[in-house]
């Protein structure tokens, strides 16, 4: 009886407050006008996916596959790729690191044999999908936590920007494997990318107390280093709850 006692918090606490949870309409858009939370602004929203941007350095990168009488669909390129696959959207891991954060463009190390880089060579339109991962093991919902995508396209680094802005360095920092990748290895051909970032949505968390839509880019670049630092994404404060129980409602401790 008394350990029934005792974990009852644990066992039926999580339904006492799953009244507290937005309604399902608001879970993926923003409600009309009246919230109990604050939404944060468009600004504000675009802060925090800078911190993101900072902090992830693992994204899903998004091409189409070209038609098949494109130039780059011959036989040493389709690494056997099966037929009708023309138009088809793929979606890759790969790393990328926020070595320009004057611009906000993430910058990326192209390995040509990619499936990724061949499809944007042939023309694709190209997303990066990234999404906060908090470094403490919390228990949390992934669908109540920031994530988006930065729509643009690829554009090659000129060597003197790599020189003069410590790529190499800066990516190695994200990334210490993948020096035995970097342009001039003796495995594969790789070049530096930058993805210029021409669109975003963002997805903040549920609708009733995030903000979720479209950012301009003026806002994605305007964001200054100082407020980056400054800015604070859930759980990345080991211990905090208080974020967690603002944006959910839920006032018990986990």
């Amino acid at each position: 009886m008394f350990l029934l006692t005792a974990l009852a918090p644990f066992l039926f606490g999580p339904f006492a407050a799953s009244a507290s949870l937005p309604e399902p309409q608001h879970i993926f858009s923003n409600p009309p006008s009246s919230s109990d939370f604050k939404i944060p602004s468009i600004h504000e929203s675009a802060i925090q996916a800078r911190r993101v941007l900072h902090l992830e350095s693992i994204g899903t990168l998004s091409t189409i596959f070209p038609s098949s009488h494109h130039p780059s669909n011959n036989p040493s390129s389709l690494e056997n790729r099966p037929n009708g696959l023309e138009g088809t959207p793929i979606g890759l891991m790969d790393y990328y690191a926020d070595c320009e954060p004057a611009s906000g463009n993430p910058t990326i190390l192209a390995i040509s044999i990619a499936t990724s880089f061949k499809n944007a060579a042939a023309g694709s339109n190209i997303t990066l999908s990234l999404r906060w991962h908090p470094p403490n093991r919390k228990i949390y919902s992934a669908a109540n936590l920031p994530r988006f995508s930065l729509v643009g396209y690829l554009e090659p680094i000129p060597e003197h920007d790599v020189r003069n802005g410590g790529v190499s360095t800066c990516f190695a920092k994200y990334h210490p494997d993948a020096v035995a990748w970097m342009p001039g290895n003796p495995i594969h051909e790789s070049h530096w990318v930058r993805l210029v970032v021409e669109q975003i949505y963002w997805i903040g968390g549920f609708g009733d107390r995030a903000y979720i839509g479209w950012i301009p880019v003026e806002d994605w670049r305007n964001v200054t280093r100082a407020e980056v630092e400054q800015c604070r994404l859930p759980y990345e404060r080991k211990g905090n709850l208080a974020w967690w129980r603002q944006w959910t409602g839920v006032d018990s401790e986990l």
